[in-house]
């Protein structure tokens, strides 16, 4: 019956992995070896989520952005994150086109899955994204992006906004891509 370790990866798990991401078979087959051996249930809970994200950013408080995280992983609303879903957010977030990124971003932001953006929802990803950033470096922010409110209605501005006050998902690409400061608002890279 193929393979007789019975937590190998299914054929068709890894032929649609390979086909949608940049991970090579060998990456792939380690990727799973790492999961099952941290994941032995084969899912990831909210909580274990949120303590990856802790070892992340211990200076911080990473709970809430974590959330929002999972909740965008998380495509078929089930409340884990199984091993293909886990892929293709890592695949997502680290080594697709930007474009790619900036989709996952979008989703990121769409708090309600309604597939558009409003303001309330930009502050609310902009507060959880600035409990990332230490005291120490907030401190040192610009003037107009020292607090997670002034953060949030300066990424807003760079949107052109229609009348009903919602970003669909090519307005909020459009809107990061054509305004280089844009990006830095929706991210945090830890300073070293």
């Amino acid at each position: 019956m193929g393979n007789t370790k019975s937590s190998a990866m299914s054929k068709e798990i890894l032929e649609d992995l390979k086909l949608n991401t940049k991970f090579t078979e060998e990456e792939l087959s380690q990727w799973y070896e790492n999961f099952q051996k941290q994941c032995p249930s084969g899912r990831i809970t909210p909580g274990e989520f949120e303590a990856i994200y802790a070892r992340f950013f211990p200076a911080s408080e990473a709970k809430t952005y974590a959330h929002h995280v999972f909740r965008s992983f998380d495509t078929n609303d089930d409340g884990t994150l199984d091993f293909k879903e886990y892929i293709i957010a890592l695949h997502m977030t680290s080594t697709g086109k930007m474009s790619r990124k900036l989709e996952w971003a979008f989703s990121l932001f769409d708090v309600d899955k309604n597939g558009f953006i409003t303001k309330a929802e930009v502050a609310e990803i902009c507060h959880a994204l600035f409990k990332l950033i230490p005291a120490s470096e907030q401190r040192r922010l610009p003037a107009d992006e020292n607090t997670a409110e002034k953060r949030a209605s300066k990424l807003w501005s760079y949107f052109n906004i229609a009348e009903d006050g919602r970003l669909t998902e090519g307005e909020f690409v459009k809107g990061i891509l054509e305004n280089e400061d844009a990006l830095h608002l929706i991210q945090y890279q830890p300073q070293e």
